[in-house]
């Protein structure tokens, strides 16, 4: 093995110690649903209901990320992606050990439910933390030397978004497993091993984590010792941040309103579900569709993560926004007008709605996280992209409490308009989306992340701001080491795109 070879193995494992942690994210969030439905069919639907539990776990659980994405958005920029890194990983590993311990006074039904919902936000915390901390040191990442330009997105992509889907995907099929394994008559153990195990990666990652150094765009233009000039940041990066995160907020919303499958998350209703197992309440049957649904995510944002970077540096990201939302719309029109024939063929249904989520992962879904980690510079990257992240969250806490006066205002759930509203509605917000990135999107340059740092100190400099306190102490040598190398790597870049994509 040649040295370069070496020194760009290692490069892409470096991006992947950074994202990866986001598959905590897919598995904390996708593992809740079932465990709902196991608490359910272990302590009864009244128990949760006298304790209000449903919208006590699904507040704190949103209110703990939100609130991760912008304290450790701010701590990210001030104190370091390590320590941010670190912390997120630990977090997760420590409630999610909690949250399977669970447990009331005297045995208290209320007390274990009180206890969850609590480790369910400190739990958030720390996976929002992994968003403005891990995927913005992946995007740094990305763009090292060792890299081949002509990959940097897709890099990123199956590091971040690839690996949160994936996270969702072993979330559903974890508990099948286990109730394989133990049986009806045991399902405390269940739903206590399935929190639990969601440690595992994160544990991983952490140990993964302990011998990594700052990324070198950060040790070069970060704000860690100098004061960040909001009203110059604002004015130059408000509009890019408004427009990411209507995407990322509106984006969110349409996975909500369409997850009409997803009876297993206790959240929703669906004569669908029913149709399809044939009204059983068998839990093996009922987590099997589960997993089948949740995989479906996972080819838009694999075949995307490949994708992006062959549209070429200047348009890919708003072109393959815009083709992923505008094709998500047309199967959600689709799926609306045909719904009464789909739900008779229930195949077809399950291909198309397939394709629907595909293409939401594969247009917005891919690109707001490479948009938000990668147009603006590296000394507010965390801030920037934990607030477009956090309006994420706030669409899908809006999406969950908007869907049943939706669904009752088209008809009810038992009707054929009811069922088919939310597509209607989850399709005109795709257009809208697609209209938002084609008009407010800028498409990132062919250098990236260092031309936006040099345009940003020059930005600076040109409003009297003294951009020598930038940077790390004892780093300030970097500008010319890391800039040659770009330009090395850019001139390869060139000559090795006309031989495919390599590391």
């Amino acid at each position: 093995m040649t040295g370069s070879l070496k020194t760009r193995i290692k490069s892409v494992s470096l991006i992947f110690a950074c994202g990866t942690a986001l598959f905590s994210d897919g598995y904390a969030n996708g593992i809740i649903g079932s465990v709902n439905t196991l608490l359910t069919r272990t302590y009864g639907k009244e128990a949760l209901a006298r304790h209000n539990y449903s919208t006590v776990v699904n507040s704190l659980g949103f209110a703990g990320t939100v609130v991760g994405m912008l304290l450790f958005g701010y701590l990210s920029d001030k104190v370091g992606r390590k320590f941010g890194m670190m912390s997120a990983a630990g977090i997760v590993v420590v409630f999610s050990c909690l949250s399977a311990a669970s447990s009331g006074a005297n045995g208290s039904v209320g007390g274990l439910l009180s206890m969850l919902s609590a480790m369910r936000f400190f739990l958030g915390i720390g996976v929002g933390a992994e968003y403005p901390c891990g995927s913005v040191s992946a995007s740094e990442q990305s763009e090292e030397p060792g890299i081949n330009r002509r990959a940097w997105h897709r890099w990123l992509g199956l590091s971040t978004i690839v690996m949160l889907v994936f996270g969702f995907s072993i979330a559903a099929f974890i508990p099948l497993v286990l109730y394989w394994i133990f049986g009806p008559n045991h399902l405390p153990v269940i739903w206590r091993l399935s929190l639990g195990l969601g440690a595992v990666p994160a544990l991983a990652v952490f140990l993964w984590r302990l011998n990594m150094d700052e990324p070198v765009r950060y040790k070069k233009d970060s704000m860690r010792n100098a004061r960040i000039p909001y009203n110059l940041v604002f004015r130059r990066y408000g509009g890019q941040l408004a427009a990411i995160s209507i995407i990322w907020f509106l984006f969110d919303i349409i996975i909500e309103l369409t997850a009409m499958l997803n009876d297993v998350f206790g959240i929703y209703s669906s004569t669908v579900l029913n149709n399809i197992t044939g009204g059983s309440t068998d839990l093996a049957i009922i987590f099997g569709w589960n997993v089948v649904i949740n995989l479906l995510y996972v080819p838009g944002a694999l075949l995307g993560a490949f994708v992006v970077d062959y549209l070429g540096p200047k348009n890919t990201l708003a072109s393959i926004s815009i083709i992923g939302l505008v094709l998500q719309a047309i199967v959600g029109c689709f799926m609306s007008g045909f719904y009464s024939q789909l739900t008779k063929h229930i195949a077809a249904f399950s291909l198309l709605y397939g394709l629907f989520l595909s293409f939401g992962e594969f247009g917005a879904g891919l690109c707001t996280f490479i948009l938000a980690s990668k147009a603006c510079p590296t000394a507010i990257r965390g801030q920037f992209f934990g607030a477009a992240a956090a309006s994420g969250k706030v669409g899908a806490f809006i999406g969950i409490w908007i869907f049943p006066p939706i669904i009752k205002a088209f008809g009810g759930s038992e009707s054929l308009r009811g069922n088919t509203g939310p597509f209607w509605i989850g399709s005109g917000l795709a257009l809208l989306n697609a209209v938002i990135a084609l008009c407010f999107i800028h498409p990132l340059t062919a250098n990236g992340i260092i031309q936006e740092d040099q345009k940003f100190r020059e930005y600076l400099e040109a409003h009297g701001y003294d951009t020598s306190q930038m940077g790390l102490a004892d780093n300030h040598d970097l500008l010319t080491i890391v800039d040659h190398d770009s330009a090395v790597q850019d001139k390869k870049g060139d000559l090795e795109e006309d031989n495919g994509l390599v590391i």
